[in-house]
């Protein structure tokens, strides 16, 4: 079992949600937990240390992604010369790549410092990942881990903050047999075929797969907050928050 968390953003964090996602992992044990970006709210110090210190008190493997949250936006100077100063800190590199007992994960660095929210992806990007993805372990579910989505509803941002060269890279990446893209970004649930959207031509789907805010008071359109959850056999399950009974459940 894979744990998708995104947009925890902390320095906004409901500690009876934190509390819940102890009692989740002490129940089920995922092999890994995945943060698809946005771990702080204004990239500070503070926030990244209880970022780092929840995640480490899971005791689970993690990958984590920056967010557009995750690089200072009042401090200008240290936006444009050390954006990721903060998260380094905490969590080393921008990009890695992690492998557990059923799945193979690569993480993307989506985020440029000259823009606010919108995704980006470069061509070494691009091929870097296609080269990890083709020589992944056979037989394990292959995702790539980036914080603004490949495709939204005309509704949702109008798929402005989709990176431009994403059927690009979802037409090189989809020869490998990847299962799908782990996203957060919206703080909206959703998953969709990028293979059907986009017409790729593949025999099997590439997911995307959206995620809510999994601790945030932040919460949009009316969602309660919520992560997912993908078992070994690939079936993706929603899990949300139940403030009577002060739990995840799906």
């Amino acid at each position: 079992m894979l744990l998708h968390l995104s947009d925890l953003h902390f320095g906004t964090e409901r500690e009876v949600c934190i509390e819940a996602i102890h009692q989740f992992c002490q129940q089920y044990r995922p092999e890994v937990v995945v943060v698809s970006g946005d771990l702080t709210q204004r990239a500070r110090y503070q926030q990244f240390y209880a970022c780092v210190q929840f995640l480490n008190s899971l005791s689970i493997p993690y990958l984590v992604v920056p967010g557009n949250h995750d690089i200072p936006l009042y401090h200008v100077w240290n936006r444009f010369f050390s954006p990721f100063l903060r998260y380094q800190m905490f969590f080393g590199s921008l990009e890695t790549t992690l492998e557990t007992e059923h799945f193979y994960i690569v993480g993307m660095n989506s985020i440029r410092r000259r823009y606010h929210t919108r995704g980006h992806i470069s061509v070494d990007q691009i091929n870097e990942t296609y080269e990890k993805l083709k020589n992944a372990p056979s037989g394990k579910i292959k995702l790539g881990v980036f914080h603004q989505p490949f495709y939204t509803f005309p509704d949702d941002h109008g798929g402005k903050d989709c990176p431009v060269l994403g059927k690009i890279a979802l037409q090189k990446w989809g020869e490998t047999g990847l299962f799908g893209l782990l996203h957060g970004h919206l703080h909206k649930v959703a998953v969709h075929d990028l293979n059907q959207i986009f017409d790729l031509g593949f025999d099997h789907p590439i997911l995307d797969i959206h995620a809510g805010t999994a601790i945030s008071n932040r919460v949009r359109f009316g969602l309660p907050n919520s992560f997912n959850v993908i078992l070994s056999n690939g079936v993706i399950e929603h899990y949300y928050f139940n403030e009577d009974k002060k739990q995840f459940e799906k």
